[in-house]
């Protein structure tokens, strides 16, 4: 069974810090697996956050010098390091991952095949 289990969610106070996983089980996170991150807010809509595609990663405007995304192949896992945390960056955090991405943007959760079930990050003093 396919699946992508997030962890690393929490209360953090603002300019704290949170690593976010994604575990992947049922599949091996190869380097062509495009992985990306995704986060809603209450009454938002869901918003791409950062992806990371044959090496290459990319970031919303809103968290550029703030998040980083990684991953580690050994352990099936990626990641989403994210520093200087807002108040703004409250949302439930999704990953996402598709092989063989051929969409010309990962941004965008419609190109994704797998998606975790979701962690909370709430960032508040």
């Amino acid at each position: 069974q396919v699946q992508l289990v997030e962890s690393g969610g929490g209360l953090v106070q603002p300019g704290g810090s949170l690593r976010l996983s994604c575990a992947a089980s049922g599949f091996t996170l190869e380097d062509y697996y495009t992985i990306g991150w995704f986060r809603q807010a209450p009454g938002k809509e869901r918003e791409g956050v950062s992806c990371l595609r044959d090496g290459s990663t990319y970031y919303a405007d809103s968290v550029k010098g703030r998040f980083s995304i990684s991953r580690d192949n050994t352990k099936n896992t990626a990641y989403l390091q994210m520093n200087s945390l807002k108040p703004e960056d409250t949302a439930v955090y999704y990953c996402a991952a598709v092989d063989f991405l051929r969409a010309l943007t990962c941004m965008s959760g419609g190109v994704y095949d797998y998606w975790g079930q979701g962690t909370q990050v709430t960032v508040s003093s």
